[in-house]
């Protein structure tokens, strides 16, 4: 419990502070006044949300083989896996970059965004999106520090995005009057400080990045590609059902998309903690499968479990008592102002099993069974999203389509969690018949003193009181 409350504790720091980017830039175009504003902020961050699961899910697989590696003792070997890994990265979100920016306008426009409110959200998206490979990059970096144990560090790399965010935001918006475009700038700009301070640690401090051959990078592709698919696809399943949830409540007006942005922002700053504990405890279940101590992962998860719940219970209640205080503070009125109100007092709660999910998919990943991730994370976008969402919209509009939200998330959290642990008992039974196997000794029937009669296979001691 211990491991796992430091790694999630410094790690949701270090996330929180990139979430904060988010949350600081709409806190500050608030201010501004205009709710065109606000609700762009909101379709572009449902797109980013799209390109940073990407990224994610190679941070994913890098943290996963690096770890392993690690857990073998052969630190040669996970240096030259790290250096791959960021190769990778880098390459892969390059392209993806690359890919994306003409259909910038065709993707804001399809998730709902129209008129002045669309003009804004392509102008924020065409400084942003270009600064992707960087956030990869320092997210691949990041993973690596975690994968060695030093959550610390990798926490410190990723505040460095949210405390110059917090500086630049209102120079660039209030003090050079950049509005949106300053928000967009000063989060592109933030993105080389974690790049520095975590490339600094896994450099200087630990020693654990290698300059493969290219011939080496195209062969570990391969093991990070197996990991890197299933957890991307887990990954992007969310954002493709916060897209559809962004395009129901858009049929409600701006007001309505405001609330869902100010829904948006909150969650992953309030719930950073969550979001952290599945990338924490993916290095410590790595470690440990490596080195095949089953019941340290099946801890790790009991613990990690623990926290979740006693974790969202925690923030439900505090959210619920500074409610209006909050709102307030983001001069939300009206129907926004309603719809704030309804997800912090009663669908809020339902985050708790999407964090139980998100427990589950980290085991699937480090334990060779990343495509469960990607069917429940999919299953809980579509069979867990749309009809409950159609449902609830169509009978109680943008309340209905929230709390339509989170009843999927009930659902396949508690199917996630089930699956988990016939996966663990899998493994754990498979270990138990390997161990009976290496702990029996075959004796030769003309053995002398052997009598043929009895039974040729006994069971080794199993402590030095029984050898003696």
């Amino acid at each position: 419990m211990r491991h796992v409350l430091v790694m999630t504790s410094t790690a949701s720091l270090g996330l929180m502070s990139i979430f904060l980017v988010d949350f600081a830039n709409l806190f500050y175009i608030s201010m501004l006044g205009e709710r065109e504003l606000a609700a762009a902020i909101g379709y572009a961050g449902t797109i980013l949300f799209f390109l940073t699961s990407i990224a994610i899910g190679n941070m994913i697989a890098t943290t996963a083989i690096v770890s392993r590696a690690i857990g073998r003792g052969n630190k040669r070997e996970a240096k030259l896996l790290a250096g791959s890994s960021i190769a990778f990265m880098f390459l892969t979100m390059s392209l993806i970059a690359a890919l994306f920016f003409p259909f910038i306008g065709p993707a804001s426009s399809f998730i709902g965004a129209e008129g002045l409110t669309l003009k804004i959200t392509i102008e924020f998206l065409q400084i942003t999106v270009p600064s992707v490979p960087l956030l990869g990059l320092g997210l691949a970096l990041s993973g690596i520090l975690r994968a060695a144990g030093d959550a610390k560090l990798a926490m410190f790399a990723t505040l460095g995005t949210g405390v110059f965010t917090a500086l630049m935001d209102p120079l660039l918006i209030f003090g050079f009057d950049m509005g949106v475009q300053g928000a967009s700038i000063s989060t592109a700009i933030s993105r080389l400080g974690t790049i520095i301070i975590a490339l600094y640690g896994v450099i200087k401090i630990h020693d654990l990045l290698g300059f493969p051959p290219f011939k080496k990078i195209i062969i570990d592709c391969r093991p990070l590609i197996i990991i890197a698919i299933p957890a991307i696809l887990a990954n992007v399943a969310t954002p493709f059902a916060n897209a559809y949830v962004t395009s129901s409540i858009a049929n409600f007006g701006d007001m309505a998309v405001a609330g869902w942005a100010f829904i948006g922002r909150l969650i992953p700053v309030a719930f950073g903690l969550i979001f952290a504990l599945s990338g924490a405890i993916g290095p410590i279940i790595g470690q440990n499968y490596g080195a095949g101590r089953y019941d340290r992962v099946r801890q790790t998860i009991i613990d990690s479990l623990i926290v979740t719940i006693i974790y969202t219970l925690i923030v439900w209640f505090l959210l619920y008592i500074f409610r209006d205080a909050t709102i307030n503070a983001f001069q939300l009125d009206g129907e926004a102002a309603e719809i704030a109100a309804f997800f912090i007092n009663i669908v809020i709660v339902t985050f708790l099993f999407n964090g139980i999910l998100f427990v589950a998919n980290t085991a699937f990943n480090n334990l060779g069974n990343a495509t469960y991730s990607t069917v429940l994370n999919w299953g809980k976008a579509t069979l867990g999203t749309i009809p409950f969402v159609w449902v609830g919209a169509y009978y109680f509009d943008a309340k209905g389509a929230i709390a339509g939200q989170g009843i999927g998330y009930i659902v396949f959290g508690l199917a996630g969690i089930l699956l988990c642990w016939r996966v663990l008992n899998k493994l754990t039974s498979s270990q138990n018949m390997q161990q009976d196997e290496s702990d029996t000794l075959i004796i030769p029937a003309d053995m002398p003193g052997y009598d043929s009669g009895k039974s040729a296979i006994i069971c080794m001691p199993q402590n030095k009181e029984q050898k003696r």
